[in-house]
């Protein structure tokens, strides 16, 4: 180099500024890739958030339905048939009594005199536990009458007695305490 000339600084040679606008270009590059990637997941959010709001706007709109459908078979329901089962409810959840037994109550003369339509609809739509019902029963009978668990059985099955199945019985027999 000769002495009178000086060293000019980096930042005025001009491959210093084609690094800077290459680099900036890249960097720019980037950030923009990374805009789209971030875009396209938002968009994808965006679209499975739809989805999910119209499945439960589908879900939503089908309970509607089902509720109205639901209101409309309660209304077609005759009186007789919806006092029928308000009668079942309260001899199932007070009296823990049988299908059976709950059925020849509402329909005996001698009982609350239901059509036998109406007692029959009862019984049907009656949300029970039978298998709990026998076993408060059971339950009853050892306390009150110190029966042996086949007595208890036997007065659960009979036809005189509570009218339960076989099956509601054993159960009731299997989980009473010893």
């Amino acid at each position: 180099m000769e002495k009178g000339k000086q060293k000019k600084p980096i930042f005025k040679k001009w491959w210093f500024w084609l690094i800077i606008v290459i680099a900036v270009g890249a960097i720019g590059a980037a950030m923009g890739g990374n805009d789209t990637a971030a875009n396209d997941t938002k968009n994808t959010e965006k679209v499975e958030t739809k989805k999910v709001d119209s499945a439960k706007d589908e879900a939503k709109k089908k309970e509607k339905e089902k509720a109205a459908e639901d209101k409309k078979k309660e209304d077609s329901v005759p009186t007789e048939y919806k006092s029928a089962l308000k009668k079942a409810e309260q001899y199932s959840s007070m009296m823990h009594m049988s299908k059976a037994g709950i059925y020849n109550q509402l329909t005996s003369d001698a009982g609350e005199k239901f059509s036998a339509e109406a007692g029959q609809y009862a019984v049907d739509n009656l949300k029970a536990d039978y298998n709990a019902n026998a076993l408060a029963k059971a339950e009853e009978y050892q306390k009150t009458m110190s029966m042996a668990p086949d007595a208890i059985r036997d007065q659960l099955t009979s036809d005189a007695g509570e009218k339960f199945t076989a099956s509601e019985a054993d159960y009731a027999i299997q989980n009473l305490s010893k």
